[in-house]
């Protein structure tokens, strides 16, 4: 749940803390609670994954065969939405990797005590920029100049391409803040609720009288809404990854 160290404010399990302070070439480059779990995602990835393949064989063991799930299930979102053939798979290392860290990092944030990464618009902005970066350097790199008819759609007579282009350009360019906020809305008012109906069983129990009798129902609400946010944070590291290969087939097939 994320919870922020015993604070009262729901805001509070958000703040960042300094853990280990650090100076380089002037700029401060601290390590804070956000790198740490930044890291720990990172870091039970990859474990996950060497441990998963380590001793891979034609039957394969438990963790392996969860690798190959999620791996399958990520390669099926590639086909789907971006492209079945070799220019479409060549992105599924990038396409993985992106699922994989925002799966793990909202887990992470779901259980008491740890910090949620994805509720700060930074982490998720900077995943939304890396993304459309991605998608701009492979368009170009495909298609050269021919990238730039994405945003003049073929088939329009001349005096539209006035209103078009520009809405096109737009369009692109809101992308990646589309791409941030949802990610970053949901798990901060998910968080949120469920700190703050998380304070209510707490006061309902320390309340005298009638008050007591009615703790059962804000845990039982805080109970379906911790069931909730399990899925919600699964569902937003999908809708991610399906976003990116939406974005990413511009880069493969260019203008239509």
């Amino acid at each position: 749940m994320a919870a922020g160290g015993g604070g009262h404010s729901p805001i509070e399990q958000f703040q960042l803390k300094v853990i280990q302070p650090l100076k380089l070439f002037g700029y401060d480059a601290s390590i804070t609670n956000s790198t740490l779990f930044m890291m720990l995602a990172v870091g039970l990835i990859c474990g996950f994954l060497f441990l998963a393949t380590r001793g891979a064989g034609r039957v394969p063991g438990r963790l392996q065969s969860l690798a190959e799930t999620m791996y399958e299930f990520v390669a099926t979102t590639v086909r789907d939405n971006l492209d079945d053939g070799k220019d479409g798979q060549k992105f599924l290392p990038f396409v993985f990797s992106l699922f994989a860290f925002v799966l793990v990092a909202n887990f992470l944030g779901m259980i008491p005590g740890f910090f949620t990464v994805t509720s700060h618009i930074v982490i998720t902005a900077a995943l939304a920029l890396l993304v459309i970066s991605v998608v701009i350097v492979a368009g170009f790199a495909r298609h050269g100049v021919g990238f730039l008819k994405l945003f003049a759609p073929s088939g329009v007579p001349p005096l539209m391409y006035l209103i078009l282009v520009p809405i096109e350009i737009i369009s692109f360019l809101s992308r990646p803040i589309s791409l941030s906020v949802r990610l970053f809305a949901n798990m901060l008012a998910g968080h949120i609720a469920l700190k703050i109906f998380a304070g209510f069983v707490g006061a309902l129990l320390g309340a005298a009288g009638i008050f007591k009798l009615m703790a059962p129902l804000p845990l039982a609400l805080t109970t379906a809404l911790t069931a909730l946010e399990f899925l919600v944070a699964f569902l937003q590291a999908y809708v991610f990854a399906v976003l990116t290969c939406v974005y990413l087939s511009d880069a493969v097939h260019g203008a239509h």
